[in-house]
């Protein structure tokens, strides 16, 4: 039996070294290493959140931001319904990348895919780099959500990820987001799958009824 009413799959991207698999960590173990070696390709990680009340499984991809590797992170793009795209407040060159970084996202993610601007590493704020102004102004620009985070102290890692399935979540309860569609990095728990069951099968005993009147 499924213990989460939806897994959602996230996929973390930016440059090298600016803390993308610390703020895994972080959030699934809540633990920090200062001497993680570079991601080689794809690394996974898994939690359940709850969100709204709704047990929520997240499945999150953190990706290698080498060049080398790019041809093999680009095929995990499609498949999921949150990105988290991170650049360091202390490293200017980190924020310069994130156009091209957003470029790749809309090129290779499906149209329902929600982004989330990160500014990591919030505790070296006397090195910083980036004003949170800037971080602010870029996600604005783009219609991106926004958080400054610190994979060190674990500020904002839980509500990043939080940020992210709410704003999901939302979409799915409007109707914009169909959560049978698997391909877009969504699946539904058994327990849900047997309430929406159960609903489509009373809606249909209504619309017998009317028939039979």
């Amino acid at each position: 039996m499924s213990t989460y009413t939806y897994l959602f799959k996230y996929i973390i991207i930016g440059d090298s070294s600016v803390g993308k698999s610390c703020l895994l960590l972080q959030f699934v173990d809540k633990k920090y290493k200062t001497d993680h070696d570079p991601t080689i390709g794809v690394e996974f990680g898994s939690r359940n959140i709850q969100v709204k009340g709704k047990t929520i499984k997240l499945q999150v991809w953190d990706t290698a931001g080498q060049e080398s590797f790019r041809s093999i992170t680009r095929s995990y793009y499609r498949g999921s319904i949150g990105a988290l795209l991170v650049y360091d407040i202390s490293r200017r060159d980190s924020f310069e990348s994130l156009g091209r970084w957003l470029e790749e996202t809309k090129i290779n993610a499906n149209d329902k895919t929600v982004i989330l601007l990160i500014g990591n590493k919030a505790d070296l704020d006397a090195e910083r780099k980036v004003s949170t102004e800037e971080g602010e102004n870029f996600a604005n620009t783009h219609g991106l959500l926004f958080l400054e985070t610190s994979a060190k102290t674990g500020a904002n890692v839980d509500a990043s990820f939080n940020k992210v399935s709410e704003l999901v979540l939302d979409q799915i309860e409007q109707g914009k987001v169909d959560p049978t569609n698997e391909a877009i990095g969504i699946k539904i728990g058994v327990q849900e799958s047997e309430n929406i069951l159960r609903d489509q099968s009373h809606e249909n005993k209504r619309n017998l009824k009317c028939c039979n009147t």
